[in-house]
């Protein structure tokens, strides 16, 4: 045991040799595991293993009885427990034990708080908010001051399409949540019941809200809901609210307490853990070679948060740290666990998208690409303890503000795991093709993600029976999106588009459709379709990609058009007159209502030439179609119910 004379010890970590003789059993982890934690593993592939299992209940009791001994925190990942003792008999029984690997001393005698603060931010408010861009009357939420720190990653586009962090569950591990439960930036999670628990690791009790203001600050960047002044990023996820930070000091017992938070975090079933802390030296006599880590560790596998970190994120949690705020400093990079290499490190940059001159620079030791992205730390929107709004900088607020469009952005594609949502927030950053050590792959814009997930979730395929061909798709949207169906046929060069289909519901979710392509003059050879998915129709934000491309054979020319046939209740339809020089009127008797009847006017080349809608009541209905514009020639009038075709008549324009 390492016995340190300069500064009295109390606090000690007992590592254990393995886990043997244990009640607990990989094949009834309903014993150890919320039914959420899972959940998680089952929907994702991911196996129970003995680092789920928790440690040997006859250890920690051997340990605890080895005379005055008291328990602090246990981590069943590392297979470890923190202990306070003054007792050295105890420390020499504890050493003998044969299932001990060893014992260390952790942290000094709790005393008054020393001056060194553990949190890395920094604490000095900003003089002035940025600039305010006001966001439009289409948006879900009005934010207010904190409407840039959301813009930036056209965070609003989530919330617009219902993903408001419902149904996910974050876990914080912070310094403490000072008066949360009284502050109104948090009074719709305390109304709703969104904090779900709480835990001090430090005082080993439930109560978070008589501790540091830090972590407080950072839930506020997340939760916060107060129309006109301050919405945060995922106002509408639950949360656990963990304090595994002793703001008032800097000992390696904070990063037991972190993996044991962490572990908690995965127990309950969270679904992110969103961590503004980070470890590179230590206080008092642990600030020594010993305890302080080097840069060569910063590589993702060393430190013990690290570990802990990257076993959250096997277990399936999505891990978002802050990358620290040594920019300035000589240490100058990243601190741990921003290493881990499945941990999400988030740097911090203005609203304006300026690098904030404090943030920890990159990369790993071992050559990863951190931080992995940047928000807004620099003049960050935050909760005050006296109850304003005010602002902070650091990134222990881009770190969180970014956690929660992640969230967002997760809940829309739960079928994806924690890894690739942290790859599409990569691919989708302003610098994705050239990532540097300030801001990684730089600030993610999660419509750009949103847009890449569906072209990778997006199937289609396509059947052709009698010249009609019937286009199936899958893909998620909200009725404010749209698709359009291109279709090339065998002697053309260029897709032509021919139809086009509104998306439904008010909040992101699957959505399957159908379109059938009554096909007129094709000739024998390959007709290729394909989805465009218009998932922004905004002039100011439009934003579209191509799904997928689906390929049907045609054998023989389809020179005659194929009725469909008689649809019941449709009633007698009439198309008058029949050539025209420009103006048909359509005749419908005795049919049922449609009220969204669409009339689309093709081609001799298959291409929609006119398209019109119309609210057809019950019973008779007329209206009229103008061609005048249009060239003189054979023509094909199409009426669909939505997209299923009801029936077509071919007409001669004169």
């Amino acid at each position: 045991m390492i016995a340190l004379s300069s500064e009295a010890q109390t606090r000690y970590l007992i590592r254990f040799k393995d886990k043997g003789t244990n009640p607990f059993t990989i094949s009834n982890p309903s014993q150890y595991l919320s039914g959420r934690a899972i959940a998680r593993r089952t929907a994702y592939s991911i196996s129970i293993d003995s680092t789920d299992l928790p440690v040997t209940p006859r250890y920690i009791d051997s340990v605890r009885l080895a005379g005055s001994v008291t328990i602090l925190n246990v981590s069943k990942w590392l297979n470890q427990v923190s202990i306070q003792t003054t007792d050295a008999a105890a420390l020499a029984k504890i050493n003998s034990f044969p299932f001990v690997l060893n014992a260390s001393p952790i942290a000094a005698r709790q005393t008054a708080a020393s001056g060194r603060n553990a949190i890395k931010a920094t604490r000095k408010k900003s003089k002035k908010n940025p600039s305010q861009i006001t966001n439009t009357a289409a948006d879900f939420y009005n934010y207010g001051a904190s409407y840039n720190q959301v813009h930036i990653h056209n965070g609003e586009f989530l919330h617009n399409i219902g993903l408001r962090g419902q149904n996910m569950i974050i876990s914080m591990l912070d310094a403490g949540f000072f008066n949360y439960t009284n502050l109104k930036a948090f009074d719709s999670v305390n109304a709703n019941g969104q904090v779900l628990g709480t835990w001090d690791f430090v005082s080993r009790e439930t109560s978070v809200t008589e501790d540091n203001a830090h972590g407080m600050q950072c839930f506020s960047t997340i939760a916060a809901n107060i129309p006109g002044q301050f919405v945060g990023t995922a106002p509408k996820a639950s949360f656990f609210l963990y304090r595994s930070e002793d703001a008032s000091s800097e000992y390696p017992i904070e990063e037991h307490n972190w993996v044991c938070a962490a572990e908690r975090a995965d127990s309950s079933g969270s679904d992110l853990i969103s961590s503004s802390l980070g470890y590179n030296t230590f206080d008092g006599a642990f600030n020594n070679a010993t305890y302080n880590h080097t840069y060569a560790q910063m590589n993702g596998n060393t430190t013990m948060p690290a570990i802990g970190a990257d076993l959250a994120a096997k277990k399936g949690i999505l891990v978002v740290n802050s990358a620290g705020n040594e920019g300035n400093n000589s240490w100058h990079f990243i601190i741990t666990p921003a290493d881990g290499d499945s941990v999400l490190a988030v740097g911090a940059v203005t609203a304006a998208g300026q690098v904030a001159n404090f943030s920890s620079y990159g990369p790993s030791s071992d050559g990863q690409v951190k931080p992995d992205v940047a928000s807004v730390g620099a003049g960050t929107v935050v909760q005050g303890t006296g109850n304003n709004i005010t602002t902070n900088n650091g990134t222990s607020f881009s770190g969180p503000n970014m956690a929660g469009l992640a969230t967002c952005l997760w809940q829309g594609f739960k079928e994806y795991n924690n890894m690739k949502i942290i790859v599409a927030l990569r691919q989708s950053g302003s610098i994705a093709s050239a990532p540097n050590d300030r801001i990684g792959y730089g600030i993610p814009d999660v419509k750009k993600a949103v847009m890449s997930l569906l072209k990778e979730f997006a199937t289609s395929n396509a059947s052709l029976v009698n010249c009609k061909t019937t286009i199936s798709w899958t893909s998620k949207d909200v009725a404010a999106m749209k698709y359009e169906i291109e279709r090339k046929l065998p002697n053309q060069t260029a897709y032509t588009k021919i139809a086009e289909r509104s998306g439904t519901g008010s909040v992101f979710a699957n959505a399957s459709y159908q379109y059938a392509d009554t096909l007129i003059n094709a000739l024998p050879g390959t007709i290729s379709y394909r989805i465009r998915q218009i998932i922004d129709t905004s002039t100011t934000g439009f934003m579209a990609d191509y799904l997928d491309t689906v390929n049907v054979t045609l054998n023989t020319a389809c020179t005659t058009v194929v009725m469909p046939p008689p649809v019941p209740g449709l009633g007698e339809i009439k198309v008058m007159p029949n050539p025209s020089r420009g103006k048909f009127t359509i005749q419908i008797t005795g049919a049922d209502a449609i009220p969204n009847l669409v009339v689309n006017m093709i081609n001799s080349k298959g291409q929609v030439v006119m398209q019109k809608r119309e609210n057809k009541p019950a019973g008779n209905f007329t209206f009229d179609i103008w061609a005048t514009h249009l060239a003189a020639g054979k023509y094909i009038i199409s009426l669909f119910n939505n997209n299923e075709l009801l029936i077509s008549k071919e007409v001669i324009k004169l």
